[in-house]
Formats: structure tokens, sequence, C-alpha cells
């Protein structure tokens, strides 16, 4: 729909009709005006034909109008668009060492390792984040921010798939994830830091340690929820097939105290079934319902009907001009 900015410019509209109410211009007596290269007849045909003198009116009043109306401001009101919600300010931290590459998890019913399982579940978890801000941290032997806090759920989706085992290192440094997720979230809103952290062992390498980073986190407001993965029986394939043991790479104990520092939860998950349920849980636990806003785009339009009120003082100036030049020249192809 249109509206206009400035309805209050309107008023402006009758302002020519005062010119008919001031008095007329007395001239002295005798006082007078004289053209001596212009004959009478000429000046009195200078406002040209009646005709031409109400077209001239006519495109007058319209250009004064459209002037009018361009200083009232009209705009074009969209349609309402949502806004992104303001929710968690979330960041996944997401170990991508060498023993995720254990296939000792089960995905639509066939064995896959442990990264493929978290890209899997983990993904279905993003889609479902709308309104947060989310980001993603990659670490091995040292962590890199792959993307940082942003609405673009399509693009941090994207990269976790897109992860590869190996790619920061074969060892685990759970300290520097954590350091690296709180920088990224201390500047944030509070209340709304959160960490996810997804591992399946203990830390190995790393300038930080574990438990001191959950009481940096602690400090800057930052919850931490730790998911160990593994921990349960361990798929070896051998030529007379799938052998499993005991696996004893996880460090329950320290996911947990992390957790616990910050405010958040430990889970562990030896299956699929049970990492889907806990990223259920975490949207239990962390919503990112909140009230959504609109908002409806305005575009400015007073362009328009002032490129055309200046169009008709052109044609009126060519109207005015050409006149008496018509004429004049007329009467000169008649003599």
């Amino acid at each position: 729909m249109i509206s206009l900015a400035w309805p209050w410019a309107l008023a402006a509209l009758p302002l020519p009709l005062l010119v008919l109410l001031l008095p007329p211009a007395r001239s002295a007596a005798g006082a007078a005006l004289r053209l001596p290269l212009l004959q009478a007849e000429e000046i009195e045909a200078h406002g040209g034909p009646p005709r031409q003198r109400r077209l001239t009116l006519i495109l007058g009043w319209l250009a004064w109008g459209l002037l009018v109306l361009a200083a009232a401001r009209p705009e074009w009101l969209g349609e309402p668009v949502s806004l992104p919600l303001a929710g968690r300010d979330l960041m996944l931290a997401v170990d991508v060492s060498g023993s995720m590459e254990q296939a000792d998890y089960l995905l639509d019913g066939r064995p896959a390792n442990r990264l493929a399982v978290v890209k899997s579940v983990a993904g279905r978890f993003i889609e479902r984040r709308q309104g947060d801000c989310l980001g993603l941290i990659l670490f091995g032997s040292r962590a890199y921010l792959q993307t940082p806090l942003t609405h673009d759920r399509q693009t941090v989706e994207q990269l976790l798939g897109e992860a590869v085992i190996g790619l920061a290192g074969r060892e685990t440094a759970i300290g520097d994830a954590i350091g690296l997720a709180v920088k990224r979230l201390r500047d944030r809103e509070d209340d709304n830091r959160v960490l996810i952290l997804l591992t399946d062992g203990s830390q190995t390498a790393g300038a930080l340690g574990a438990l001191e980073a959950a009481r940096i986190a602690a400090e800057a407001g930052v919850r931490i929820y730790t998911i160990g993965i593994g921990g349960g029986t361990l798929g070896v394939q051998t030529p007379f097939g799938m052998l499993r043991r005991q696996a004893s790479d996880l460090d329950p104990a320290t996911l947990e105290a992390v957790a616990k520092a910050s405010g958040g939860r430990f889970f562990q998950a030896t299956d699929t079934a049970q990492l889907e349920a806990i990223y259920e849980e975490l949207d239990r636990l962390e919503p990112s319902e909140r009230d959504q806003h609109t908002y409806r785009p305005l575009q400015s339009l007073y362009y328009w009907p002032a490129g055309a009120a200046l169009g008709l003082v052109l044609i009126i100036g060519l109207l005015a001009g050409g006149g008496p030049g018509m004429q004049r020249a007329q009467g000169g192809r008649q003599g």
C-alpha cells in the first residue's frame, strides 16, 4: 500500500488561490512602460491564444499538485517481513580428531564412523535452531573457528558436513576449543551464551587445560553442554568379521566437571538414538523461541511526482516560449 510520510504538506495545495485574494496593483498616474521594439498587438498576443492559455493554466496546476505530493513524501509500504528471532548465541565445538573415524555407530541401519553420525544428528539440530546465532568450531590437536556466529544456519550446516577427520590434527585439544568459544561469545548478550562441545576422547593436546577453560567460561557467563560419544563397545573390523571391545578413550569425569563448572550438563551417547535424544533435550533446555518481531519495508516514491512536475514545467516553458515565435514566423511567411 502507499502512504504519506508528511500528509500535512497537502495543506499547501490551495496556496496559489491566495493570489486571487490580493488587491490589484495600482500604478501612479502617467506611469508607463514603453517597449519601442514591440508592437501593441505582439504584446497582447504574448500570452498565446485562449486555448493555449487554458492548457498552460491546467498544466501549471498539475505541476503544483505534483510538487505538493512529492513534498508529502509518498512511500510504498511493503508486506510484513519477519525479523530473525532473538534466540541464543550458540557455538558448536565438534571433535574431528583421529578417533572420530571409529565405525562403532549405526546410521540408517549401516555401520558409520562417529563423525558421520555427528554430522547427521547435529545437522538436524542446526535446522531446528531458528532464530539462534550459530557458530562452528572444529578441533583436534588445535582448535579452528570454522564459522563465526551467524543467523545463516545453512552455511553452518554445510561447513559441518564438509568437516574431515584429522583436519585439525589427530589429537584432542578440548581446552583450546573451549577458550576459542569463550573468546567469540564473551561480547554477546548475557544469559544467551551457550557452547555445545562434542568429543569422543580426553584432552591430549592444547595449551589450555579443560578445567581451566571451564572456569574461564563460567566467569564469562558461557554455559557449556558437553556430549561424550563412544565409551561403549568399540567395533573393530577383522577378516573374521566385526569384533567389539570396550572403548577406553573417553574421559566422562572431566567432561562432567567442565559442564558442572559452567552451569551446563554432561551427556553421554553410546549409540545414534541416544545422541538424537541428547540434542532433543538440548532443544528443551535452551529454547530458541522468543517474541517475534516484524517490519514492513518502505520505499520512497517522491521522485516520481517530482520528476513528473519537472516535465510539466518544461512543457509549460515550451508553450510559453513558442507562442509569439510561432506567430512571428507565420507573419513573416505571410509577408
